[in-house]
């Protein structure tokens, strides 16, 4: 039982860790699996450092490693209003097939039924405004909005990264497969296809799950009461398929390993009280802090994340409030490299 009270636990501010900027990665290591790797045993309480080419050390003949094979698109347009203002376009959500939910930058001067021009070729209109620079716009254009995107569409870094990123397939996994993320599930990047051969030889199962990352994942939590959070949804989908194969691991007593929080968010998702897994595609909102009951996963490989974010208070759920605080000053003092491009753990 972690030692902190339930109540405060609730608290945003329970959440926060001190971290020098330094230790903030702005480049990935090459290569993928040479990142370093904090593993956590849950039941002995022991920490050890490793890099992340030692997961073989861990995972075993018949664990399910559970990965999700979304694609980052190329979703940050740079537009101009007809004043000759730049605006910057961050696609967060398809709605259709010309409507998109984005944040765009600055949002002051936009209103409903602006008109933004990205190329001859793409131009988008404002159909609505809401909160924290969210907007619907409905896009115009010729042929296929999918080449136009490609065409002038920008990776989309997380706002903490300053460095330009020089090969864009190193903010994809080497399993993404469909496009829709406006941003990376980034515990997948330290996995290299040679790895994989590795633990597939070795007898592990990867089972692949879709989680479409919006750019919520990097709104912060602004309500003191956890609780009062407004968790934003994101598309997933689950195939009947492998919600056999998860189904006949849990039966059978094999360990299935969730690769990063979006996976972890697929499978809390769509498994029902009784712990069994349902085949579906659907939005989901789920939020996982201290004192949820997983229901699936016996592992977790995933990356340092922000201090007071949800990310973070789902680790908590999954390792304790108390470890997992204390697997955060540990790595500052040990001077792991943080967020996207950083470090890895696993907890077990």
């Amino acid at each position: 039982m972690d030692n902190k009270e339930n109540k405060d636990l609730l608290l945003k501010s329970s959440y926060f860790y001190d971290l020098p900027e330094g230790l903030i990665a702005q480049t990935p290591i090459e290569p993928r699996d040479h990142s370093r790797l904090l593993a956590f045993n849950k039941e002995k309480n022991i920490i050890e450092h490793k890099h992340f080419y030692d997961i073989t050390d861990y995972l075993q003949k018949g664990d399910i490693l559970v990965v999700n094979n979304t694609r980052v698109l190329p979703a940050r347009l740079f537009g101009y209003k007809d004043t000759g203002a730049k605006i910057e376009i961050l696609l967060q959500k398809r709605l259709n097939l010309t409507d998109w939910e984005v944040i765009a930058k600055p949002c002051k001067r936009l209103q409903t039924g602006t008109i933004i021009t990205f190329s001859e070729n793409l131009s988008c209109t404002i159909i609505e405004k809401g909160e924290y620079g969210s907007c619907k716009i409905k896009f115009s254009f010729d042929g296929v909005f999918e080449h136009r995107l490609s065409e002038i569409g920008q990776v989309p870094l997380p706002p903490y990264i300053h460095e330009k990123l020089k090969d864009k397939e190193r903010y994809q996994t080497v399993y993404s497969k469909v496009e829709g993320s406006s941003a990376a599930p980034t515990a997948g990047l330290h996995f290299t296809k040679e790895l994989l051969e590795k633990l597939t030889t070795k007898g592990v199962e990867l089972v692949e799950v879709l989680l479409h990352v919006g750019l919520g994942t990097f709104r912060p939590v602004k309500e003191d009461n956890i609780l009062n959070h407004e968790m934003h949804s994101e598309y997933i989908e689950m195939s009947e398929e492998n919600a056999r194969k998860l189904n006949l691991a849990k039966r059978e007593g094999r360990r299935v390993i969730a690769v990063g929080t979006t996976s972890v968010r697929v499978l809390e998702s769509c498994a029902n009280e009784g712990g069994e897994i349902i085949p579906q595609k659907k939005e989901t909102q789920i939020f996982i802090y201290p004192s949820y009951k997983f229901k699936v996963i016996d592992g977790l490989i995933t990356n340092f994340h922000l201090p007071e974010s949800t990310l973070i208070m789902l680790v908590s759920a999954f390792a304790g409030y108390d470890n997992t605080m204390n697997i955060y000053t540990t790595a500052v003092k040990e001077k792991y490299r943080f967020f996207s491009f950083g470090d890895s753990m696993f907890l077990y």
